[in-house]
């Protein structure tokens, strides 16, 4: 890290046939929030900066945008050159807090660098896990009341759900769908039993499910 405090990556052993130059001064309010900005077609990248309880969504994104740049065969290894493995290594310094810099400052490639930051967060990531597999049986216990309303029991259920996919697990549509037509009282059972011979679940989506169990529920008042 040089005096102006714009981090320098390490240059790799081997053969080094780059020029280098890093004559790029940086922008102090930028790297604070860090904000790489990278002009590809007209479209500005804004690297995510990696916090205490965001490593799962941290990596997705970062992967998105080095895939946009090109550079993201250098975490998994297969660095087409070295300055492909400098540039994602720059990204990867870019978008983690000083204090986690000074921990990867030294790692010579990308994917060491990568990896050191999934082994610094595995701590976390088992948490989240954990906490997946407690919402998970949640939501296959979660049933409707009689006297519930669709609406009600439909808003418990995606926010399980949104809580689920926000700790980085992917869940389907139609696992929504189903949960939402076998968790209802006896007294839908005729229009699942329609849904279902003469619809593809499969195709259906939650707001439109939701809106059918809706429909149903208030023909049936009276």
């Amino acid at each position: 890290m040089s005096s102006e405090g714009v981090y320098t990556p390490p240059r790799r052993r081997g053969n080094g046939s780059g020029n280098g130059g890093d004559g790029d001064n940086g922008g102090q309010g930028s790297r604070e929030l860090a904000v790489q900005q990278v002009k590809e077609a007209g479209v500005t990248l804004r690297y995510p900066m990696l916090g205490e309880n965001n490593y799962g969504v941290w990596a997705v994104k970062m992967k998105i945008f080095m895939c946009a740049q090109g550079v993201w065969a250098a975490v998994e290894g297969n660095a087409a050159d070295e300055k492909m493995d400098q540039m994602a290594l720059a990204a990867i310094v870019q978008a983690v807090p000083e204090a986690m810099v000074m921990a990867i400052s030294q790692k010579q490639t990308a994917k060491e660098a990568w990896d050191a930051l999934k082994q610094m967060n595995m701590g976390e990531e088992r948490v989240k896990k954990a906490r997946v597999q407690t919402l998970k049986r949640e939501l296959d216990g979660m049933y409707m009341g009689n006297s519930e309303k669709i609406n009600d029991f439909a808003l418990k259920v995606t926010t399980i759900v949104n809580e689920i996919r926000s700790l980085g697990t992917k869940v389907e549509e139609t696992t929504i769908v189903e949960k939402l037509l076998h968790s209802v009282p006896d007294k839908f059972r005729s229009l699942i039993s329609t849904i279902e011979q003469w619809g593809d679940v499969s195709e259906m989506t939650v707001t439109e499910t939701i809106g059918r169990l809706w429909a149903f529920e208030e023909s049936s008042k009276g």
